[in-house]
Order: C-alpha cells, then sequence, then structure tokens
C-alpha cells in the first residue's frame, strides 16, 4: 500500500490540477448534499474525462488505501454521493464524461456516457426521433450514472418501468481498477449471469459506471393530460382500474398529491403557480399518450371522466386545453423536492406498497406518523400506478434545533413510516435508495438472509471496502 500522502501529486499528474480540486479549493458543491443534510470531507474531488482515466484513478486511491465516492449531478436525496466520514476519501465526478457515443433508431438504442444529463439524451432521443422515457424533477441536472445507481424510477414508470429496465448494457470500473465491458445493445443475451443488473440500484458500492446502453422508444405523437379532484386514494386507485378499462395501455403517468403537499409549494415556491383551485384532499394527474399521429386522446379521456363522475369516483376534473396547461399541471408535481426542501425540516420517505393497500397505507401512516410526532405536518406524493407513495414529514426548524432531538424526532418518524410499511407488505426504498439516510432503516426491516448475500457480494468485488462505504450496508 503505497502512502495517501502522495495520493493527490499523482492525480494531479494524471488528470491535471484543473480536474482535481484540493482541500483548500471551493471543494463544498461536492462534499455537501443537495439537502444540505450531509457533509463530508475529501482529500480530492476528480474530474477525469474517460473511462481510462477513471479506471487509473480508482487503482491510485486503492493502491493508497482511499475511499472513491462516485458523484454524478449530486442531486440524490439520501447522502450516497458524498463521503460519510471516517476515512480519508476521493470524490471521483464524472461531469465531464459526457459524451452520447451512438443513437441507433434502428436498434432504438442510445449509447451514452454517465455523466450525461438526463435531459440531454431526452433532447437527443428526441432528435433521433425516438423516446427516452425516464423522467424525474431533477433531469435538467441529474446524470445517467446517478440514474442508474440508484435505480431511478420517475413518472413514467407504469409504463415504461424503472431505470433497471431501460439498460441494456453497462461498462462499469471495479473497486481494483479494472473496466467491466458490458456495453451489449442486444435484446437477448442468456450467456450466464446478467451481472450489469449488480450496478443498478447498488449506489456506487460495486463500481463506477462510466457508460451505458439504453433503450430508447416510439416517440408519442399525441398526448393528454388531466387533472382530477378526489377524496381519497381509494377513488384513486378505483379511477386507475376505470382507466384501464377504458383507454388500456395509453396510460402513460398516474400522479397524486395531497392538498398539503400542493400548499407547501403554493407557499415556498413564488416561481410555480398553482393553476387550480386547492379545495380537494387529493389530486391526480392523468397523461395518456399514444404513438400515432391524429388519434384524439382527449374525447376518450373526457369520456372517461366524466364516467367517473357519474360513479362519484372524483369530485371535478380539468381537462388540459393546451400544451401549456399540461406543462403547467406538471411544473406543479416537479416542484415538490424543492417545495418541501424550503418548508422546514424534512424527512422523506419513499415507500413501496401492493397497489391494492396504498389507500390504508396512506391512513396508517399518517395516524402513526402523528401518534409519534404530534406537531409534525404529514404531506404525500407519488407515483400511484406503481404503489409508490411520498410521505413526507416537515417540522418546524425551531423544534429541532437540538441535534439529539432532531435525531430522536427522525428515528421516531422513521420507524412510524417502516412500521406501516412492513405491515403493509411494502419496500422502504422504491426509487431514492438506501445512501447514508436509510443505514439504519435497511438494517431494521430487512431480512438477515438477504443482508448477508448483499455483505458476500459486496466482499467479492470489494473486499477492502473502499468503494463509497458507508453507504447501502453499514460498515463493520
Amino acid at each position: 500500500m503505497q502512502d495517501a500522502s502522495g495520493l493527490t501529486d499523482r492525480l494531479v499528474a494524471l488528470l491535471g490540477r484543473s480536474n482535481v480540486l484540493l482541500p483548500g479549493d471551493d471543494q463544498e458543491p461536492y462534499t455537501v448534499d443537495w439537502r444540505g443534510r450531509y457533509r463530508g470531507e475529501a482529500l480530492a474531488v476528480v474530474r477525469p474525462g474517460s473511462t481510462p482515466e477513471v479506471a487509473k484513478v480508482v487503482r491510485l486511491s486503492a493502491e493508497a488505501g482511499v475511499a472513491i465516492v462516485p458523484q454524478g449531478g449530486n442531486t440524490g436525496l439520501c447522502g450516497a454521493a458524498v463521503p460519510s466520514g471516517g476515512r480519508p476519501s476521493v470524490i471521483v465526478r464524472l461531469d465531464r464524461m459526457r459524451r452520447i457515443r451512438e443513437v441507433s433508431p434502428l436498434a432504438n438504442t442510445i449509447t451514452v456516457e454517465a455523466g450525461c444529463v438526463l435531459a440531454d439524451i431526452q433532447s437527443a432521443a428526441q432528435a433521433a426521433d425516438r423516446l427516452f422515457p425516464l423522467s424525474l424533477g431533477a433531469e435538467g441536472s441529474c446524470r445517467i450514472g446517478g440514474n442508474i445507481g440508484t435505480n431511478a424510477g420517475g413518472t413514467a414508470v407504469l409504463r415504461y418501468g424503472p431505470t433497471r429496465e431501460l439498460v441494456l448494457g453497462i461498462e462499469a470500473v471495479l473497486p481494483d481498477g479494472r473496466v467491466f465491458n458490458g456495453l451489449r445493445a442486444l435484446r437477448k443475451d442468456n450467456t450466464g449471469y446478467d451481472l450489469k443488473q449488480l450496478f443498478i440500484g447498488a449506489e456506487g458500492t460495486l463500481g463506477i459506471v462510466t457508460a451505458a446502453v439504453l433503450k430508447l422508444f416510439a416517440r408519442p405523437r399525441t398526448s393528454a393530460l388531466a387533472l382530477a379532484m378526489l377524496e381519497s386514494v381509494d377513488q384513486a386507485i378505483a379511477l386507475m382500474g376505470l382507466l384501464r378499462g377504458e383507454v388500456g395501455d395509453r396510460i402513460a403517468s398516474l400522479e397524486i398529491m395531497s392538498r398539503g403537499q400542493i400548499e407547501a409549494i403554493a407557499a415556498t415556491c413564488p416561481d410555480t403557480a398553482i393553476p387550480f383551485p386547492l379545495d380537494a384532499p387529493w389530486y391526480l394527474i392523468v397523461e395518456l399518450t399514444d404513438t400515432l399521429a391524429g388519434i384524439d386522446l382527449r374525447a376518450p379521456l373526457e369520456a372517461a371522466l366524466g364516467l367517473a363522475l357519474e360513479r362519484e369516483l372524483i369530485t371535478d376534473a380539468i381537462v388540459a386545453a393546451s400544451e401549456a396547461q399540461a406543462k403547467a399541471i406538471w411544473r406543479v408535481r416537479h416542484s415538490v423536492s424543492e417545495g418541501n426542501k424550503r418548508s422546514g425540516f424534512v424527512v422523506s420517505h419513499d415507500s413501496a406498497v401492493p397497489l391494492d393497500r396504498q389507500a390504508a397505507f396512506v391512513t396508517g401512516v399518517e395516524r402513526r406518523i402523528l401518534a409519534a410526532v404530534p406537531h409534525a405536518r404529514v404531506v404525500m406524493h407519488g407515483h400511484i400506478g406503481d404503489g409508490n407513495i411520498h410521505v413526507v414529514a416537515l417540522v418546524d426548524p425551531a423544534r429541532v434545533t437540538d441535534p439529539a432531538e432532531a435525531e430522536r424526532v427522525v428515528r421516531l418518524i422513521n420507524e412510524a413510516v417502516d412500521d406501516e410499511t412492513r405491515a403493509q407488505n411494502g419496500a422502504i426504498s422504491a426509487e431514492h435508495g438506501i445512501g447514508q439516510s436509510n443505514l439504519g432503516r435497511l438494517a431494521r426491516v430487512t431480512d438477515p438472509l438477504e443482508l448477508d448475500l448483499m455483505r458476500a457480494i459486496k466482499g467479492v468485488l470489494d473486499p477492502a471496502g473502499l468503494m463509497n462505504p458507508g453507504k447501502v450496508l453499514a460498515q463493520r
């Protein structure tokens, strides 16, 4: 093992001083997570420009016994992209690796480097008359490597699935600096274990994803969007069933928000207009799309909503009359993270439960949280069609100025959410990951055998425990 004190000199020699930020430089954008909840320290923040450079950085860091923290856009919600402390670390920032290597309309694939911004991939697909369907609020700043590392979900999972289902091939640098070249654009490949899946959702703990082959789809030519007002989540589930019968697989998105969630946005995001009255407990965005041009989707959507109104599944609905109105409604949905961040001390959750248990989960989890922390304000939003409800507890910052009290409040709220999630046979993370914030929760609710299997895989690929330590699995 080499002396870590000389590592920064070797990194500067490899990448150039302009691509290495040292402790005297401004490292804060990279050592503090997006919510300002986690702060780490780094020997260096490095910005390699190619997969061979990433491999050399990893090899040098491993030889020096220094931890390696991969980072994309640093937009995650669980602190996975910043050092967790306790050992010297190098942050490997991938934002220089943003080349789109190939677009194949024939194969419906796009090969991209990990530093590509998600919105740029969407644009490249559109330029080829195709769709890359992954879509989320941070798409203008998050990077595909981070999306892969967390198995990001977003608003189109109902039709297209999460990131895991959108990846055909992966290129990754292993913890010892070797490069796994799995950039195959094959739809059918049954030659042994599907190794790429190990890196999707692993949050950089098994290696650094440097490139990927992604699936493209036919671009929607027509769409229609409505906002439905409802009294309960039960009604939203019933409406989903009705829509499936009336319009089939044209349903692209079903996104639910509680009134409290929208009120938080209205109070804290002055640049986000609320283009509808706040007089219902729940709001559901319904979007239909079709790949055929000239199809009238507004008429069947209006007919389905009229039927829902007759059956008292909704109290009212607004069908967007223009693309601008549809974008204004979507802007509200995409402002939830920013609105919550500005609303106080945030304890957010990412539970997924079976579809038929969502209503029971929503009722039970709010009851448990308020019993544990009566002064909390509970708001919710989520992807009703895939069972992923984000439960967010907003706490007055004045009540948690003492770190010990803040820790107590977080623990009580987390336990309330976890207990209800487990009671409904769900999972505590659907798309945000584990990172640092959910380490204890994962250990509390997960079968010990599952944890043993994860540790065994980690031990084989990263025996020294240098790759993003303190994330997903607690250090021993």
